[in-house]
């Protein structure tokens, strides 16, 4: 063979002995945290054998979670896990080169918080104060802080993953826990600090919210007292003129009282007190209830020619309004006479006029009824 078909020849060799071309599928995918998913290597070449292998993009090792097929061409990811997310590539090798594609995984779960400095958090009055609270999750969680026991929304700045609560200069009233709260589609995670406040030594100052208080029968009611101080005051809680009811619980200066009734209506005093002296703030609640209506006499024997007289009687919030009927029968007679305060007047009764009269009672919580019953005599 010359040196010309020499040449040709290897030329030949080096264009049919190719690397090998190499793709993954799916090219990206989005799985939830502990769901399965697999990545399957393909590859085009001219020479054979052809040797794969899954690596991290980072050259990190593969998780034990993580398992390759017999044949090196399919890659699958077990009950994922927010470390798995990442870049895949795949390798192949021949005698005539390598070839490479990648595919990445994302993994979606539920936000994961930290807190900097982690609390509690004793501060002074004055002092600069601020607490970063950084998460992790995906898809990336939304971030806010609030005051426990508030609805509100405290402003913060946000950077990047990181939510900042600050106090350019902090008031002995900032004192509590705080939250941070990260959410996203996965769900809700919370982590809680406590700040703690110090002040000059002094005397308690106490303040109660709410100040003003309805409510309804049955409903639980919560208030709450917090008291400056150095050093912290002792707080508790009585009842003006009367003791606590039997349902209450005082935790922490907040005072619940279950189930109330028209009994516990009245004026709530938060007492503070600590080396320096005390400090009462007061609260007042008004409990609302349903009438509770009763008819005076319940039982009238009448002749004929006499007069009906029944008095509706309902205890309860008022406004009350009362009406009367006859039971059984479209309305009262022509005769009939009513009053606001809950009064029935029937002149010159006749035997017809026997049967059950009803009184109903009503306000903007309820209504009640009562029942007479009327036996006139011929």
């Amino acid at each position: 063979m010359d040196l010309s078909a020499l040449l040709l020849f290897s030329v030949i060799c080096a264009v049919s002995a190719q690397a090998p071309v190499v793709f993954v599928e799916p090219k990206a995918a989005t799985v939830r945290q502990g769901e399965t998913v697999s990545f399957r290597c393909q590859v085009r070449s001219s020479v054979q054998p052809v040797n794969l292998e899954w690596t991290r993009a980072n050259n990190q090792a593969l998780a034990d979670n993580i398992k390759v097929g017999p044949e090196g061409s399919v890659l699958t990811v077990s009950n994922a896990r927010p470390v798995n997310q990442g870049q895949y590539r795949c390798v192949a090798v021949s005698s005539a080169g390598r070839g490479a594609a990648s595919a990445v995984l994302n993994v979606k779960h539920p936000p994961k918080l930290r807190l900097t400095p982690a609390g509690p958090l004793l501060v002074r009055v004055g002092d600069a104060v601020s607490v970063q609270c950084r998460a992790t999750g995906r898809p990336r969680p939304k971030l806010t802080w609030r005051r426990q026991g508030s609805t509100l929304q405290l402003f913060t700045t946000d950077t990047d993953d990181v939510n900042t609560i600050q106090w350019p200069a902090i008031r002995s009233e900032d004192l509590g826990v705080y939250v941070c709260q990260a959410e996203n589609s996965e769900g809700v995670s919370e982590a809680k600090i406590e700040v703690i406040v110090e002040e000059e030594p002094g005397a308690p100052v106490a303040s109660v919210t709410p100040e003003e208080i309805t409510a309804v029968e049955g409903q639980t009611v919560s208030m709450e007292c917090r008291a400056r101080g150095s050093p912290p005051p002792l707080i508790t809680w009585s009842k003006l003129r009367a003791p606590l009811p039997w349902k209450s619980k005082d935790e922490n200066g907040v005072l619940t009282l279950e189930s109330v009734g028209r009994q516990d209506s009245g004026q709530y005093i938060c007492n503070a007190t600590n080396v320096h002296g005390y400090s009462e703030a007061y609260a007042q609640m008004e409990v609302e209830t349903p009438p509770y209506a009763t008819c005076l006499p319940d039982q009238v024997k009448l002749q004929a020619g006499d007069t009906l007289h029944l008095q509706c009687l309902a205890h309860g919030s008022h406004p009350i309004q009362f009406i009367w009927s006859r039971v059984g029968r479209a309305g009262l007679p022509a005769a009939a006479q009513t009053t606001k305060d809950g009064k029935l007047l029937i002149p010159n009764v006749k035997p017809g006029l026997s049967g059950t009269y009803k009184c109903v009672a009503s306000n903007h919580i309820g209504s009640s009824e009562a029942l007479a019953n009327v036996h006139v005599k011929a």
